[in-house]
Parts: structure tokens; C-alpha cells; sequence
């Protein structure tokens, strides 16, 4: 059980969504995570912050082992999702990373139509079923809170959107797959005011039904947005390791 204070509220979380133990990371002989312990709770905005360099995004691509596309890469002690082993050897890779989806620093809409970004990943797990399709395309877009802005040009390129806009089609992209964790990793460090406003709204509401962690830079968006707040920094190793 976890109790934090939001406008004078208590809001209680209890069922942790992630978790660490004495999670250490290596980039060949570099310890990139000394032995980080942490639970993210779900239904819960977790904000990572900390100095450049001091593993942050490293930490974040644990939870859907994209470390794993890096030879050197390698991870030692346990990362958890509901309790089970994310590195076990049993794991299914392709399932954890439809669970735990991931938006990145940049908007990287795929160079096709604005409904084939949403489809292409229903379509790799089997569903090709126009009208079901139609159906994940305009629930994703709402829930992005995108629909009433490209509801009709659905046809056109992802690319041709504004840069606020596409970052708000790669989340939607990220939900058509139906995930329970969204990995952040500085979803509005390329973004102007406005658009950051936009996402950092959207993130209060998708909090709702998804368990969100966040890079971020910026400590007034951690304070804005964060239910709680991990505070990562580098030691004399130049290993990151959990402040606070």
C-alpha cells in the first residue's frame, strides 16, 4: 500500500504493477544500473528523473527488454510484471512487449496512412477483420484524443500530421494493441508548449485504465503529471542508482 497527496486527497495505490529487485544493468563491462529496487504501482503515472547519462531510458526499456536488441546488453537480478520474471527463460518476448508498449523521444509514425499506423499491430497479432479493425482504429484515436482531428483523413499520411499530433498517434498506435503498461520516454522533449499540454492531459487521462511510467527532464512536468517520482543519479562508477 502506497498513500500519496494529491490536492489535499488521499489516494491509495496497492497492487504493484512493476517491480525490480536489486536490478543491475551491463553494456559489456559497464554497469549502466546498479542494483535498482523500485514498485510501480498500478493505475499510477511513475515519473524516472535524474541527470543525463544516469540510465534512465535504460531502466525504462527493462520493462519490455528492448536492452535485448543491444549485443552487449545483459541484466542481472529480476524485473517483474504481476509478479512473474520478465527475463525468465520461458518468457514470451512478443506477448511482454504488446503488454508493455513503448513511446519514444521522437514521434516515429510508420510511412504509411494514418489507419495503418493504428492496424499494423492488430494486424501482426492476427486481426484482419475489416470492420473490427475500423472499430480498434477509432476507439485507439479517441482514447488518444486524436478522432476529431483526423477522423476524416484517415487515409492520409501519418507523416503529414503536425509533430503534437503524430506523438499523440504513436500513443494510439501503442493502445490498438490493448497493452497495461505505457513506457514514456520523453514523449514531449520534441514538442512545443501547447503540444506538451496535450500529451501531459492525456497522460492524466489514460491513467485511468493503463499504469504509465516517464522519462522526463523536466521536473515541473514530473510534478505536474507523477503520482510518484524515482530519482535516479549516477555514482562514482558512473552507474545509475535509485536516490529517492
Amino acid at each position: 500500500m502506497y498513500t500519496v497527496k494529491d490536492h489535499g486527497h488521499e489516494v491509495r495505490f496497492s497492487d504493484v504493477k512493476l517491480k525490480t529487485e536489486k536490478l543491475s544493468l551491463f553494456y559489456g563491462k559497464f554497469r549502466a544500473l546498479n542494483t535498482i529496487s523500485l514498485e510501480i504501482y498500478e493505475n499510477a503515472i511513475t515519473a524516472l528523473i535524474g541527470p543525463s547519462g544516469c540510465g534512465k531510458s535504460s531502466f525504462l526499456r527493462v520493462f519490455n527488454r528492448m536492452n535485448d536488441l543491444i549485443a552487449s546488453a545483459r541484466a542481472e537480478g529480476r524485473a517483474e510484471l504481476d509478479g512473474k520474471d520478465i527475463y525468465d527463460r520461458n518468457a514470451d518476448v512478443v506477448e511482454l512487449r504488446k503488454m508493455v508498449g513503448m513511446v519514444f523521444q521522437k514521434p516515429n509514425p510508420f510511412p504509411m496512412s494514418i489507419f495503418d499506423n493504428l492496424a499494423y499491430g492488430p494486424r501482426r497479432h492476427g486481426r484482419n477483420n475489416k470492420a473490427q479493425l475500423e472499430e480498434i482504429v477509432e476507439k485507439s484515436l479517441r482514447r488518444a484524443a486524436l478522432w476529431d482531428e483526423v477522423k476524416d483523413k484517415l487515409d492520409q499520411s501519418g507523416m503529414a500530421l503536425s509533430g503534437g499530433q503524430q506523438q499523440r498517434l504513436c500513443i494510439a498506435r501503442v493502445l490498438a494493441v490493448e497493452p497495461e503498461v505505457i513506457l514514456m520516454d520523453e514523449p514531449c522533449s520534441a514538442l512545443d508548449p501547447i503540444a506538451t499540454l496535450k500529451i501531459e492531459d492525456l497522460m492524466r487521462e489514460l491513467v485511468k485504465n493503463y499504469t504509465i511510467v516517464i522519462v522526463t527532464h523536466n521536473m515541473q512536468q514530473a510534478a505536474r503529471v507523477s503520482d510518484m517520482t524515482a530519482f535516479l543519479l549516477m555514482d562514482k562508477d558512473r552507474s545509475g542508482t535509485l536516490v529517492e
